[in-house]
């Protein structure tokens, strides 16, 4: 007669339990010519962004990911960059809005990738920003 009331406890637990959906929606996909401008953006919902470090990588055709980046959110500290990043890409935040940026300002053919953030230093989802550069 105990054992039935402790599942029944139980299961009624589990239920009464919601969790919040993380959700890091980024800009559509673009199509830019070398030498222009790109700003991508990553607006966050579900958690408080100022409580993690937050990380740019991209993902050029046929090749394996490339982390551009970190900035740790909300404390006013300068981004940190890969060495072969730092002097092309910017990474800023608007955090009242809750949202990331990446911006590129002089695009190269060899920009063309799929840009994710990043809530870890790793991508656990498929869906990025696309950029592709147009060489003709």
């Amino acid at each position: 007669m105990g054992i039935p009331c402790i599942i029944c406890f139980i299961l009624l637990s589990i239920q009464s339990v919601t969790c919040q959906e993380i959700r890091m929606d980024q800009s559509p996909a673009q199509v830019k010519k070398p030498g222009e401008r790109v700003k991508i953006s990553c607006k966050i919902s579900g958690y408080d962004m100022t409580s993690y470090y937050m990380h740019w990588i991209r993902q050029k055709p046929g090749e394996a990911l490339q982390w551009i980046g970190e900035i740790n959110s909300g404390s006013g500290n300068e981004p940190t960059y890969a060495d072969s990043m730092k002097d092309h890409f910017i990474l800023t935040e608007d955090v009242p809005s809750s949202t990331q940026f990446l911006e590129a300002k002089r695009l190269r053919a060899e920009d063309t990738a799929v840009y994710y953030c990043a809530r870890r230093d790793t991508v656990t989802v498929t869906d990025g920003a696309a950029v592709q550069i147009l060489t003709k």
